[in-house]
């Protein structure tokens, strides 16, 4: 399984932009596809992520101001707006399933962080 993320880059403080996730290889069971951002030396933190049943789960900072859906072929958006400089970070995407065959136990997938900044 691989999470290829696209987007991110250099914003202007109020604007707008997206992240993009695109999954490739055999999850035969996602619980879970999201994602997450990890400031220096601390913990990765929820962003956003859906659950297998279609619920949509955020974290405090993206209440209101993000919005995550599945668009084309494996793919999950992060929509991002009134970004502020404390959205500036490292996003990982992130698919909690088991990989091959059911009953091999679940795990996490990340893929390799994409950067966001946020000029003010």
């Amino acid at each position: 399984v691989r999470l290829a993320e696209s987007g991110g880059g250099s914003v202007q403080a109020g604007g707008s932009t997206r992240l993009s996730c695109l999954k490739t290889g055999e999850i035969v069971e996602q619980y879970s596809m999201g994602w997450y951002r990890r400031d220096p030396g601390q913990e990765r933190e929820l962003v956003a992520r859906i659950n297998n049943r279609g619920i949509s789960e955020y974290g405090e900072r993206a209440k209101g101001r993000f919005t995550a859906f599945f668009g084309e072929r494996d793919t999950i958006v992060l929509h991002m707006t009134n970004l502020s400089a404390a959205d500036t970070g490292a996003y990982f995407c992130n698919v909690y399933g088991e990989e091959g065959r059911r009953g091999s136990g679940a795990r996490d997938f990340w893929g390799q962080g994409i950067q966001l900044t946020v000029a003010s």
